[in-house]
């Protein structure tokens, strides 16, 4: 292929892409819809502007490699553990069951054999990861009741799907006339074990010693090299390259270099799965819609319904929520997803199910994953639910090069503000409420802007990357956590000082490694509670030192409680606990000798409240 034929071929892609996400962005389908009907318009099916499918296949199968490092990035031990009863409760037996179920209905009604049943059951079971969480991001519903039982299966299929891609090859070893291949098995335990250890041991010392030539190409390079040689280890040695990918991810998720590596790796990933959406889109039959309707209708009926019928009592009995939730659950979870493809692609490579099943089913999913955001917008008419629309245009921004943004404007946005104006320090301030920034701008508060402070291009055009201190002050907790993980995930150099609504909030911010999130209700009941002592009657002194000796406690009893907030059991137990030292504590100031030790604390005490 000569370099005239590359440039046209790139520009082809370009345009489809520039012209079919924004149209289906616009009716709020998604822009993985938008790059598979790409692929369909540009595809041998329909204009035949792009033929060689073959070679886009290969180049786009690095963006799913790139996909699985990024969740092997999000999934560090001590998250998983935070989040066990959901993840691996309600996930474990929503893959078992539909897999189950669909490699059932794949041996016993369609004949396939136990190996490539085992293969579409588990492939199947998979629903969409990028459809799921950009519909939940759009509709601002993450943090719902609802949310969280999505993300949670989401989270423990994308786990699911890294052992399913490793026994693909393993299948089909299996299914050669040598039989079960032993060799083959323990070639890739060994190899696995190789790259887990090699990497706990190398890749960190690696990454200091990058991070000294303070270079971002340089670190862009080697986050790339981590992941292309990993899977390149794991594919000479006859495993999935995806599955090194996720390896290598999982080894770096508690490295201290996890979020600048996700901020370089990001840009590649997003652009790499387009071009994969849009080579599925490409290699679609879509002949057999016309010729062969009965079949493709009734798998995406009976895939749709099928994983409906099961997800429904599992989200209302373990996940505990209500009908109207778990019809939206069921709405976003019982599509298709990407990893299918990835899969079923796979297992016609290896000679598991025949070309022609392949696409049967590439279609089916294509065709359900299309209906999912139909389906959403159809639940929420039913159930009265429209999600929030801003009612202007975002502002643009105009400002000095600021060293501190701050995301809310409301009493405690405000506060900080005035603060720093005094100081002369520059900052930028960017409020989601249009009357709130209306309001604030009667008293000349020139660096306001009106925005979403969790849009990455609003964050870019206000400068993030120069400045050095963001403050989330927010009084929504879910708009405050979706900010914060843009900010940890994209500009991880910033100090993040952020607003906390409860200690449930705290918790949820100190997952994502917000340092001390600040409670802000909590200094001012402090003071209220040493007011109400002196009231009583007690010298000042000693109602400060009451009150010192308490916020301490609650302190450490906040910090043990983040490991376990999850869990009702142990997070009362703890309470439970904590309060008994507590008295146990105040209790020891009558002891003799404990007047001068209180003396000395209460005047630390006061010095810091004055």
């Amino acid at each position: 292929m000569d370099s005239h034929h590359y440039l046209q071929t790139a520009l082809v892609f370009l345009l489809a892409t520039v012209i079919a996400v924004p149209l289906t962005k616009r009716f709020r389908l998604g822009s993985v819809l938008g790059y598979l009907l790409a692929g369909v318009v540009i595809g041998p099916q329909l204009l035949g502007l792009v033929d060689d499918t073959a070679g886009v296949s290969t180049i786009s199968q690095f963006g799913v490699v790139l996909m699985l490092f990024v969740i092997g990035l999000e999934l560090s031990p001590q998250r998983l553990w935070v989040m066990r009863h959901s993840v691996f409760g309600t996930g474990l037996l929503q893959v078992f069951s539909a897999a189950l179920a669909i490699g059932a209905a794949a041996y016993f009604l369609f004949g396939l054999n136990g190996r490539a049943a085992a293969i579409v059951g588990g492939s199947l079971a998979l629903s969409s990861t990028a459809f799921g969480l950009q519909i939940l991001a759009e509709r601002k519903e993450v943090g719902s009741a609802y949310g969280r039982q999505v993300f949670s299966i989401l989270l423990f299929q994308d786990l699911a799907a890294i052992p399913l891609i490793a026994a693909v090859p393993l299948l089909a070893a299996s299914s050669t006339a040598r039989g079960f291949d032993l060799i083959g098995v323990l070639r890739t335990i060994g190899v696995i074990v190789a790259v887990v250890v090699g990497g706990r041991y190398l890749l960190r010392p690696v990454f200091r010693f990058v991070a000294r030539a303070d270079a971002v190409e340089v670190s862009t390079a080697t986050a790339l090299l981590v992941v292309m040689g990993t899977a390149w280890v794991m594919e000479r040695a006859g495993v999935s390259a995806t599955l090194g990918a996720f390896l290598a991810g999982v080894l770096l998720a508690d490295s201290e270099y996890r979020h600048e590596m996700e901020s370089h790796i990001e840009p590649f990933k997003g652009l790499l799965l387009g071009l994969f959406f849009i080579s599925v889109g490409m290699s679609m039959d879509l002949s057999m819609l016309l010729h062969r309707p009965s079949l493709v209708l009734g798998l995406v009926l009976g895939l749709l319904l099928l994983k409906g019928i099961l997800l429904w009592p599992l989200a209302r009995l373990l996940g505990g929520l209500n009908r109207s939730d778990t019809l939206r659950l069921v709405a976003l979870l019982a599509c298709g997803g990407e990893f299918a493809f990835v899969l079923l692609r796979l297992a016609a490579g290896r000679q598991l199910i025949d070309f022609g099943q392949r696409d049967a089913l590439v279609l089916a999913i294509s065709l359900s994953m299309a209906l999912t955001p139909l389906l959403v917008v159809l639940t929420a008419k039913l159930l009265d639910r429209k999600p929030d629309k801003p009612t202007r245009e975002f502002d643009a921004i105009d400002a000095d090069t600021p060293r501190v943004i701050i995301a809310g404007f409301g009493r405690v946005g405000q506060i900080i503000a005035r603060v720093l104006r005094a100081q002369g320090i520059a900052f930028v301030a960017l409020e989601h409420s249009v009357e709130q920034v209306d309001f604030s701008r009667r008293f000349g508060n020139v660096n306001l802007f009106f925005g979403d402070p969790a849009r990455p291009e609003l964050l870019r055009a206000a400068q993030a990357d120069k400045a050095e201190v963001f403050v989330l002050a927010t009084d929504d907790p879910e708009a405050n956590l979706r900010t914060a993980r843009l900010v940890k995930r994209q500009y991880p150099h910033l100090k993040i000082v952020a607003r906390a609504r409860n200690r449930q909030h705290v918790f949820r911010l100190m997952d994502m490694g917000v340092d001390e999130p600040v409670r802000e209700t909590f200094h001012s009941s402090l003071k209220m509670t040493r007011m109400t002592l002196q009231a009583l009657g007690l010298s000042p002194a000693l109602a400060a030192d009451r009150v010192e000796r308490f916020r301490r406690h609650d302190e450490e009893l906040l910090k043990q409680q983040s490991l376990v907030y999850d869990d009702e059991a142990k997070l009362l137990q703890s309470t439970r606990d904590a309060l008994t030292d507590l008295q146990r504590l105040f209790e020891a100031d009558a002891e003799p000798g404990a007047g001068r030790e209180r003396r000395r604390d209460a005047g630390t005490a006061l010095d810091r409240e004055d």
